[in-house]
């Protein structure tokens, strides 16, 4: 029963791998113009469909509330587009003495420019119990400020001389994130009784819109006939991308959780799933603008295609290690609170 049990938590896990099996398989499927019709059901639909939920499930009270947590935003938006890019470009410089293929190390950078995702660190947020809200709000402000400071990191560390058409990539996230997200708040307000009545599987629906966005992903790139991988750079990127993003959630739970943080523990959770997490939906799009014409433009893709899976993969092994911390430290924290609180009189 106990075995059961773990399979059962973990069946996301067990699809991924699957999705990411098949993609590699049968390639054909989801290219531009294949079956799924990617550049519809993923570039708009896929992504939609994900904050229409956050904007149903989510009480409205909560999201408002998030919007005044500055301190979080900052932290998460200097981490992510700051800290991030810039430890990663020191660490390159290590890196570029070894064997290491030099278009996976530019790639490697490109994945520290990145924004925060569109759906995964909300998704998994959700799945620990944290704070949902804060992680939509930065998930969104994060992509829009990504929209101008991505392409400008990427030209600062790797250099382009391709312009940027900043307004339809505003456009794009405005229609695919903001508006689904207002939408799913109004229609809650008329159905806010039955949603809380019958609780509707919201997660379960955006864990197989990620991994349809997953999949997609990877038959795009496997099924360019350019792609030239060297097996043990590819193994090393692998491991170094497993690597720094432990390293990453570990500072930022490390930061989070010192005493004068002032953070909560559903704060925290947010924060490691939101400041160490890359968007591949934005990611994806903006190296193709940004390098367009690059002879290497797949090879330097590949880095964020395996940290996006990646970030799924270790987000989900930790999201029962994590709950159980912040289940613990919720009760602590009410327990002195309980113990302050003086008697009635």
């Amino acid at each position: 029963m106990g075995l059961f049990e773990r399979v059962r938590k973990q069946w996301f896990l067990v699809a991924i791998v699957l999705a990411i099996t098949f993609a590699k398989l049968q390639p054909s499927v989801g290219v531009h113009g294949g079956p799924l019709r990617p550049e519809i059901s993923i570039t708009y639909v896929a992504v939609s469909t994900i904050f229409l939920n956050s904007g149903l499930s989510l009480k409205t009270e909560e999201l408002t509330s998030a919007l005044m947590h500055v301190k979080l935003h900052m932290f998460v938006q200097i981490f992510t587009l700051g800290f991030f890019p810039t430890a990663i470009w020191f660490f390159l410089k290590l890196l570029a003495l070894t064997s290491i293929n030099p278009w996976l190390l530019k790639g490697l950078q490109t994945v520290g420019c990145m924004p925060p995702p569109v759906s995964s660190a909300v998704i998994l947020t959700k799945a620990v119990g944290g704070n949902e809200a804060a992680a939509i709000f930065n998930s969104a402000f994060g992509s829009f400020l990504g929209i101008i400071i991505t392409p400008l990191l990427l030209l600062l560390f790797l250099g382009s001389s391709s312009k940027v058409p900043f307004t339809s990539i505003f456009s794009q996230l405005f229609m695919t994130v903001v508006v689904p997200l207002i939408v799913g708040q109004i229609v809650r307000r008329y159905i806010k009784d039955w949603l809380e009545r019958k609780k509707p599987p919201f997660g379960a629906i955006s864990s197989c819109v990620l991994l349809m966005i997953i999949y997609s992903t990877f038959c795009d790139t496997f099924s360019n006939p350019k792609i030239d991988l060297d097996t043990f750079s590819l193994i090393l990127i692998a491991f170094i991308i497993f690597s720094l993003q432990l390293s990453f959630m570990f500072l930022t739970f490390i930061i989070s959780t010192r005493n004068k943080s002032g953070f909560t523990a559903a704060d925290t959770v947010a924060i490691m799933f939101c400041s160490t997490h890359k968007s591949l939906t934005l990611g994806i799009p903006m190296l193709k603008i940004v390098f367009s014409g690059y002879e290497h433009l797949s090879l330097i893709s590949v880095p964020l295609l395996i940290y996006h899976p990646t970030q799924i993969l270790l987000g989900g092994l930790l999201v029962g290690t994590v709950k159980t911390w912040m289940v613990t430290r919720q009760k602590r924290s009410q327990k002195k609170t309980f113990c302050r609180t003086p008697p009635n009189v």
